[in-house]
């Protein structure tokens, strides 16, 4: 096999495990791929580099394919999601001064219960500047959902700024921003420089958003299907090695290394455990699949999941959500998956879409490799999503 060179870009997150895992394990050399990774400064930079053809693939925000699909954000170009590289990995936190606040107003914090994190919130009955990566972006979907939720009328009840991850401390820090939502390990980041707290996980929100996904330019993916494929397999192998538990040391030294996230593989760890630290008094919870890449079949692309990203942005910005929920669906590529993986053993679940937030308990299903145990899903208010009921 022909070793070929691919340009990847990806963001300094702890989610970009399985594309690190992939060069530096071994699993993309396997398939006959030499991964050059490089990282960008910010979400809008490696979306307008996958775009422009200066890399073939990214590690990128499971709503921006959607976002361009949907004619948002002032990108044309038709990007696919062969593949969701995490579940989860965000985390809520706020500045010393608003966890102040909260406790002299009397708030009730639950790490693990959005509503009464959120109800304490909405009960400081003020303005809230908050950091996000990117407009569209999980991190968004789950703030605006929540808080709305709860009845904080979003987004018009918040001031939303958008700050990439690596600086999300500093910012806090400056009194930029009076809260965050960003994936680890730069909420813990702000908890170790003594900037923040964190009051929130992101799976407390969604028990099972698909966070990251594997993009690629639509037209790059029918051309090079010999090339989708084998990035598709090495990515996939990289994630079933993430599943190990016992490897976590192991990853969270490799992550740590400059060219990755540069920082201490301690701190990285406490994601991949799911032991936060979420104050610099040294208070720790125990958040169950804080993040995940392998578990559930976490990295299959369900198009309910898109459907439901897509429903969420139409409604925010008017569009027609019977329209936003088939086109969210068409660039999560589960037929690649389904295709591409076929060799793998990969579980492949009877369909490729589901009702979003029904499973509240491990729930064996058929796949076409015997039995499939799906991961909880709820969302923390009890809704359910059938995208087959979308009008």
């Amino acid at each position: 096999m022909r070793t070929v060179s691919l340009n990847v870009g990806f963001m300094p997150l702890v989610d970009a495990a399985p594309l690190v895992i992939a060069r530096e394990l071994g699993f993309a050399e396997e398939e006959g791929l030499d991964l050059s990774l490089q990282g960008a400064p910010s979400w809008s930079t490696l979306r307008d580099r996958l775009a422009l053809g200066q890399i073939e693939a990214a590690h990128m925000l499971s709503p921006v394919p959607i976002a361009m699909a949907l004619g948002l954000g002032g990108m044309a170009t038709r990007f696919d999601a062969l593949c969701v590289l995490s579940i989860n990995g965000n985390v809520i936190g706020v500045s010393r001064e608003m966890a102040q606040d909260l406790k002299a107003n009397g708030a009730r914090l639950d790490f693990l219960d959005a509503t009464t994190t959120g109800q304490a919130l909405s009960s400081l009955n003020k303005d809230i500047r908050i950091g996000v990566p990117f407009p569209f972006s999980m991190h968004a979907e789950l703030l605006y959902y929540w808080l709305d939720s709860i009845g904080l009328p979003s987004p018009q009840g918040l001031d939303v700024r958008t700050i990439p991850p690596p600086l999300m401390s500093q910012a806090i820090a400056a009194g930029e921003i009076d809260a965050f939502c960003v994936g680890e390990p730069w909420g813990s980041i702000a908890v170790e420089n003594g900037h923040g707290e964190l009051i929130l996980p992101g799976q407390s929100i969604w028990q099972f958003a698909p966070e990251k996904v594997l993009a690629v330019r639509h037209d790059w993916a029918e051309a090079e299907q010999d090339l989708t494929g084998r990035l598709m397999r090495a990515v996939w192998k990289a994630g079933r090695w993430l599943g190990d538990p016992t490897k976590l040391s192991t990853i969270a030294e490799v992550l740590s290394w400059p060219e990755y996230l540069g920082v201490s593989a301690e701190i990285i760890e406490r994601a991949l455990s799911g032991q936060m630290v979420i104050s610099q008094r040294g208070e720790t919870r125990r958040v169950p699949r804080m993040i995940g890449f392998f578990e559930g079949a976490a990295s299959f692309p369900w198009k309910s999941q898109a459907a439901w990203i897509g429903n969420r942005m139409a409604t925010r910005f008017g569009l027609d959500r019977v329209q936003a929920a088939k086109a969210a669906s068409d660039v999560f590529r589960s037929d690649l998956y389904r295709k591409h993986l076929a060799s793998t053993g990969a579980e492949m679940p009877g369909a490729s879409q589901k009702v979003e937030g029904a499973i509240s308990v491990p729930t064996p299903v058929a796949s076409k490799a015997g039995t499939l145990i799906l991961q909880p899903d709820r969302f923390f208010n009890g809704a359910i999503f059938d995208s087959s009921q979308t009008s």
